[in-house]
This record gives C-alpha cells, sequence and structure tokens, in this order.
C-alpha cells in the first residue's frame, strides 16, 4: 500500500504565513507610536533639564541710564565689581553689536544692521551667574552691589521668564511618557486577545495533541512560537518606520543652532533607550503570550 506524500504546508499544526493577519500590523503602528512618543519624552525632558540647568543662579542685570557714556561706563563698572564678589560664578558685558544681531532677528536683519534698530536706545546688559544654586542670599548681595555701582538698574531673573517654559516641556515629556506606558499596555491587550483567539481557532487540534499525550507547557510553546513570530515582525516593521521618521526629523532638527529648539536631542542615553525598547517589546510580548496561554489551556481542558 502506498500512502500518499502530503504537501509540507498541509502537514504544519498552525499556519506558517507571515504578516497574514492584524496583529502584526497593529503591532507594528503602536511600535511605531511607541518609540515616537518615547523619542518625544526623552528630548524634551533633555531639554527641560538644559533649561533648568541654563536659567538656575543666572540674572541678567538691565541697565537703563539715559546717558549712553554714563550707561557703559556703569556696566564696565558692575562687571567688575560682581567679578570679583564670592558669590558670583561670572560676569560678563553683553555687547551692543551682540544684542543688536538677537533683536535684528525680530526686525528681519540676520546682521542686526537695520537702521530703525540702530537708532533705538539699547540699554546694557550684564549677565551674572551665581555660585550654586541658591539665589536668595547671593540676590541680596547684587541688590546692594547694583544700588551702589549702577543706580536704577533692573535685575531680572531668568528662572521669572524661562521656569514656566521649563515646567510646561517637562510636562509634555511627562504626557509622552505615559502615551508610551499606555501603547504599552495597550500592545499586551493585543497579545492576550491574540493568544485566546489562536486558541479558540485551533481547539480541535488542541484536543488532539493532548489525546496524544502533549502537556500544556508543549502546547503552548508551540503558539508561543508563532505569536512571538508574528509580533516580533509586526516590531520589525513599525521600528524601521519609526526610525526613518526619527531620521527625517534629525535632518531638519540638524539646522537648528539656537533658541530652545537647539536644547531638544536624544543623546547616547536615548538613543540606547530606542535601540533596546524593541527588544524589551518582544520579550514583553512572548511572556505576555506565554501567561496567557497557559492560564486559558487551564480553564479550557
Amino acid at each position: 500500500m502506498i500512502i500518499p506524500r502530503v504537501p509540507v504546508q498541509h502537514r504544519r499544526l498552525l499556519p506558517d504565513r507571515r504578516l497574514s493577519g492584524p496583529t502584526p500590523w497593529v503591532i507594528a503602528i503602536l511600535m511605531m507610536l511607541t518609540l515616537l512618543a518615547a523619542a518625544a519624552g526623552f528630548g524634551l525632558a533633555r531639554s527641560a533639564n538644559a533649561i533648568g540647568a541654563a536659567i538656575a543662579g543666572r540674572v541678567t542685570v538691565q541697565i537703563v541710564t539715559a546717558n549712553p557714556v554714563t550707561r557703559a561706563k556703569q556696566a564696565v563698572a558692575l562687571r567688575r565689581a560682581a567679578a570679583a564678589e564670592p558669590f558670583v560664578l561670572s560676569a560678563r558685558s553683553v555687547e551692543p553689536e551682540e544684542l543688536q544681531a538677537t533683536l535684528g532677528q525680530w526686525f528681519g536683519a540676520a546682521e542686526g544692521d537695520d537702521p530703525v534698530l540702530k537708532s533705538l536706545p539699547l540699554p546694557a546688559l550684564v549677565d551674572i551667574d551665581f555660585v550654586g544654586e541658591d539665589r536668595t542670599g547671593p540676590m541680596r548681595q547684587l541688590q546692594a552691589l547694583v544700588a551702589r555701582e549702577a543706580p536704577g538698574a533692573r535685575i531680572i531673573p531668568h528662572a521669572e521668564w524661562l521656569g514656566p517654559v521649563a515646567r510646561l516641556i517637562r510636562s509634555l515629556a511627562w504626557i509622552a511618557g505615559g502615551m508610551v506606558v499606555l501603547m504599552t499596555l495597550a500592545s499586551a491587550a493585543v497579545v492576550v486577545m491574540t493568544a485566546r483567539a489562536a486558541l479558540a481557532t485551533h481547539f480541535p487540534t488542541i484536543e488532539m495533541l493532548h489525546m496524544i499525550g502533549a502537556t500544556d507547557r508543549q502546547i503552548t510553546r508551540l503558539f508561543q512560537r508563532r505569536i512571538a513570530i508574528d509580533t516580533a515582525y509586526g516590531i520589525a516593521l513599525g521600528t524601521v518606520v519609526a526610525a526613518a521618521i526619527l531620521l527625517l526629523i534629525g535632518l531638519q532638527w540638524s539646522g537648528v543652532t539656537a533658541g530652545l529648539a537647539a536644547t531638544a536631542s536624544l543623546g547616547p542615553a536615548g538613543w540606547a533607550l530606542l535601540l533596546a525598547l524593541p527588544l524589551l517589546a518582544i520579550a514583553l510580548a512572548a511572556l505576555t503570550a506565554r501567561q496567557t496561554l497557559l492560564a486559558a489551556l487551564k480553564k479550557i481542558l
């Protein structure tokens, strides 16, 4: 008696198709969004930390004396006196050309050569950085120093006008982190539903395997491998798309060299986290599928 040969594709207990169901595509979308949210959150967190470090203990003294000669002399005297104080880390006079170049961006003149801008009476500015993070004591001493060297000058702490911006950016970073957590939970839920659907679809096969002596762990390993492979395909696809999007954003961001936007970057730690996330996602999917399958098999058999 000749036994007909069964094709290989018909001898498999489970179908061997790749990206055939909705699970890989849903996982790909969730993985892409997770990576983009993680990159945004890490970049915003680094930006908030950079702004906080830049404004901590930094003030600008604005000298508005009407006479330009007196204004310049007071700025020089204040800078020298402040640099000699032990509570001052550094004191720097902002040159008129630098101030005009900064304001020129708002006047449409990149080099500050706008005739209207040059005709404006600009104040003399002195940037002062305090030693340490405590501003209470140094601020009182600086007020006395300013009253002596430049009467009528105004002290402007950077934290007063940039502090809310840093807090807003940090809040957005926390929101992005929350989105990463939510999408991770959504991905786990997709894996759970996929595992349960696979058991329900192949219930006759599972009964047959039990009849020939297969244990729950052996059946679980069979289905776990299939779910892990499908999930890995989806994670790989989502990672490639997210990497392409981040590459395009990075090319655009590389031209930003000034302003708050220049402080947003991933850094080595951020890139390491983004590279580790897909691997962690695959491990989480495999573990979730295994626990779901074991629990479901105990209930249905």
